[in-house]
């Protein structure tokens, strides 16, 4: 994407506070935001917003690129036998994978899906272990090199197996890293491996070894998941990687009482753990209000897009922000405000973006829609809307232009 010398201005853009603005972007950065002029004569090349309003480009926190299904043959959902069991929906996961299309073109799908609703910035998970090896990782790699211009992707080593009970799969994650993966993963220490202490060994210890950041998806429940996100704080802060460690789901958070949250929120703003939540609709998840309130960095992602857990997602992050203020019952602007945060510039902080926001000095990575300002966007998700890639449109209605 040519845009070092590139000028081009924005008039007319709607900011979240509801003034109106001109704002200029040199070099693919916000140069210059002023008051709008209502010029007689606007630059050349000057494209007018209208009184859209402008809303920083989404931050998609958590998805799994390798196994949505998005695109491909539709494939009807298989419960489980009792209930929700994760080893069970990985065994349906691995089986419905032998026959969907080939991963690089179902990863495009997701991709274009993603950037065309406005989100150009992703953490993706991408399953590593003995059966599937790198394959998954190197595929994902590929199309992120192809898609490097439009999107910013973190990737995530993910031990979708397990570690200790899924042979050379440690290794396996290193070699990962080495390849190019951004974090290190991990999977329900307690009920899935059987120990926590182990477990945590090897993703800590491959985070410091490599120097990267930790994102652990955990189901596990109650005082068994609390006790393991207590596990996760207390290695954060002894290794001092405040502000490098997430915690995707955490359903335990939404297991506990008000009293024993508050500590939990505590602590997890102490040790500077995110906690990452899609808001799933058959789970209890975490109260995104009290943790925010304690200052945890809490965060949003679609996680499976039609896949073989669920069959739902759009890629929409807006429509998250959405469904996340439903479930938690905000209604006043300023919660709405806080879920559009979630996707937004709560995402960029987990996620450690640099330069991110409508500000001089930022990546014009933007999204204009018709709203009159956040919380009607919030409630409304327009589907009319631009996207801008430093300053460049990239997308217009969900659609790729190029």
């Amino acid at each position: 994407m040519d845009c070092i010398l590139r000028q081009t201005h924005f008039l007319n853009a709607r900011l979240a506070d509801g003034s109106l603005a001109d704002l200029t972007v040199t070099g693919g950065r916000f140069s210059a935001i002023a008051p709008a002029a209502n010029a007689a004569a606007p630059p050349a090349g000057a494209v007018d917003l209208a009184g859209q309003l402008v809303l920083p480009a989404f931050v998609e926190g958590h998805i799994h690129l390798d196994t949505s299904f998005y695109g491909d043959a539709w494939r009807p959902h298989i419960p489980c036998t009792d209930g929700f069991d994760v080893r069970e929906r990985v065994a349906f996961q691995m089986r419905s994978l032998e026959q969907a299309a080939p991963m690089d073109e179902r990863a495009k799908n997701q991709l274009e899906l993603c950037v065309g609703h406005g989100s150009l910035a992703m953490r993706s998970h991408v399953m590593v272990d003995a059966a599937v090896g790198l394959k998954h990782v190197e595929t994902i790699l590929g199309v992120r090199e192809k898609y490097r211009e439009l999107i910013d992707i973190q990737l995530v080593a993910f031990p979708q197996s397990g570690i200790l009970s899924s042979p050379r799969t440690a290794e396996l994650l290193d070699e990962a890293l080495k390849l190019g993966c951004d974090l290190i993963g991990g999977l329900d220490p307690a009920s899935f491996d059987r120990d926590v202490n182990g477990h945590l060994d090897v993703v800590f210890g491959l985070a410091e070894r490599r120097g990267v950041g930790v994102d652990i998806h955990l189901h596990d429940g109650g005082t068994l998941g609390l006790f393991e996100i207590e596990e996760i704080c207390a290695r954060t802060a002894a290794m001092s990687m405040q502000g490098k460690v997430a915690v995707s789901h955490a359903y335990a958070l939404g297991h506990i009482s008000a009293d024993t949250l508050a500590r939990a929120g505590e602590m997890l703003a102490a040790s500077g753990v995110a906690i990452m939540t899609n808001a799933p609709g058959n789970h209890p998840f975490p109260p995104v209000a009290a943790l925010r309130k304690a200052g945890v960095t809490v965060f949003a992602g679609s996680d499976n897009i039609r896949d073989s857990w669920w069959p739902y997602g759009d890629g929409d992050m807006l429509n998250r922000a959405n469904m996340i203020g439903y479930r938690s019952g905000f209604y006043e602007d300023r919660e709405l405000e806080a879920a559009c945060d979630l996707v937004s510039h709560a995402g960029a902080k987990a996620l450690g973006l640099e330069g991110y926001g409508i500000a001089v000095g930022a990546k014009a990575d933007f999204v204009a829609l018709k709203a009159e300002h956040v919380p009607e966007a919030v409630v409304a998700v327009p589907r009319e809307r631009t996207v801008f890639r430093r300053g460049m449109l990239v997308a217009r209605d969900s659609r790729m232009t190029s």
